[in-house]
């Protein structure tokens, strides 16, 4: 095969995977990246939300051929596990028997990747390279070496921007006719805190669950390591009467978790020199179209779809985003013409669902999942989804158990929120949760679905 040239822009979680199947196909992959190559470093953990992988995340990960790699240090959380302001503890299965997301380190996997991507002899990484410019017209990119500040422009016939949420790339496609772009931040930030392990390595709370402290306007979660810790995430307002802005001195900050989050304090010795010193951090959605330029430019990952991370699905719908286009590709022939056209008009829909879903599942985990309604409904959709296995599927097993398009679970969404409404003003459902009125309801809405 002739190896035509394939330009990535970033070599974080999506750049390093789309290289790897590039890799495979032959091309001559020129990988570019403007941090400095994590590899050098020996990173194996890191400062930034843990990853939660699903079957999407796992789908690519195997056809990468490092599943293995990756499920020996992956934490399976069959479940969330609820604190309550007493220190009760509620556990609430994510699927069915079996049924898991995963606990990975962020920078684990995207060593993995790059240490794979780096394996193949037509892969060529330069990092500490900024993209300074794309031309439209011409197919060239230029990029800036950010140690000797030399400018160096490239031919690029073929560009794959998966270079974040601030995408450079999608930067210089913003100011084209007729390009849309919307870019919104929640009025909450994060900060990354720590629960060390015990002295004998040992994790301080139970390490198979996703633990949530939810609180309304504010939660506190946390996701296992292998090592024995717990990668903690507080999000907060940024403003307001209980905020990031109000605390100020180690006082409010210990006064603030002893008032919402006491059950932790025990656990994280570490809590006030982590508060001062990880940043606080926002949380912006990302949606723009179209995806790609004259069928030679696409952007993937969160260059086109940046989502909260809510339901665990950004690195999972990035990694979706190369499994598609990588099947997409053998559908068309190779033909690259053919294929960015019809991937960025056929995914932008899921690119916007999964933004949708994400947002939606923020007001789940902070507000809902304590009300006893909302831990009702879960009760009633495990049991329909048991006694109709074909006919119901709960939205959350669709996005996180299955390949189902993000848009369809979104309009699944819509639909089965309408169908509890219906369920939960049922007279005396609580006590008659399995029973026959449940399931005529039931069997009236799918009747109604057609």
């Amino acid at each position: 095969m002739k190896k035509e040239t394939a330009i990535v822009v970033g070599a974080g979680l999506v750049g390093s995977l789309w290289a790897v199947f590039l890799a495979r196909r032959g091309y001559a992959v020129k990988v570019f990246e403007r941090r400095s190559d994590m590899r050098a470093a020996g990173y194996a953990g890191g400062k930034s939300i843990n990853l939660a992988m699903s079957e999407r995340g796992w789908k690519a990960i195997e056809q990468a051929g490092i599943r293995e790699k990756i499920e020996k240090v992956a934490i399976p959380m069959p479940g969330r596990m609820m604190h309550s302001i007493s220190g009760e503890l509620t556990f609430q299965a994510y699927g069915k028997e079996g049924e898991a997301i995963y606990s990975v380190s962020r920078g684990g996997l995207n060593l993995e990747l790059l240490n794979i991507a780096g394996s193949f002899p037509n892969v060529e990484f330069f990092f500490d390279h900024r993209c300074a410019e794309v031309d439209l017209n011409q197919p060239t990119i230029t990029f800036e070496d950010l140690k000797t500040r030399e400018m160096k422009t490239i031919e690029a016939p073929l560009i794959f921007a998966t270079d974040g949420a601030f995408s450079a790339v999608r930067n210089v496609l913003q100011r084209t006719d007729r390009f849309n772009y919307r870019q919104y931040y929640l009025d909450h930030g994060y900060k990354e805190l720590t629960i060390p392990p015990q002295e004998n390595s040992e994790h301080r709370m139970k390490p198979g669950a996703l633990h949530i402290w939810p609180r309304g306007n504010h939660m506190l979660i946390a996701l296992p390591n292998a090592d024995g810790s717990f990668t903690c995430t507080l999000f907060l307002p940024f403003e307001g009467e209980v905020s990031f802005e109000k605390l100020k001195t180690d006082d409010d900050v210990l006064g603030f978790f002893q008032k919402h989050f006491p059950d932790t304090l025990p656990l994280m010795p570490t809590l006030l020199r982590d508060f001062w010193a990880n940043p606080t951090s926002s949380l912006v959605t990302v949606n723009c179209s179209p995806w790609q330029w004259q069928n030679r430019i696409l952007l993937l990952g969160d260059a086109a779809h940046a989502i909260v991370p809510f339901y665990g699905q950004g690195m999972n719908a990035g990694f979706e985003d190369c499994t598609i286009l990588d099947a997409m590709l053998d559908e068309m022939d190779g033909d690259w013409s053919k294929t960015i056209s019809a991937f960025a008009a056929s995914r932008v829909k899921d690119g916007n669902a999964i933004a949708e879903l994400a947002q939606r599942n923020f007001i789940e985990m902070r507000d809902l999942v304590s009300d006893p309604k909302f831990l009702l409904r879960k009760k009633i959709a495990a049991d329909l989804h048991a006694k109709f296995t074909q006919e119901f599927l709960p939205v959350y097993s669709m996005v996180t158990f299955s390949n189902t398009p993000y848009h369809v679970a979104l309009r699944e969404d819509d639909a089965q929120n309408e169908l509890f409404r219906e369920i939960l003003n049922l007279e005396n459902v609580e006590a008659e949760w399995n029973g026959a009125g449940v399931e005529q309801a039931f069997r009236s809405w799918l009747a109604g679905r057609g």
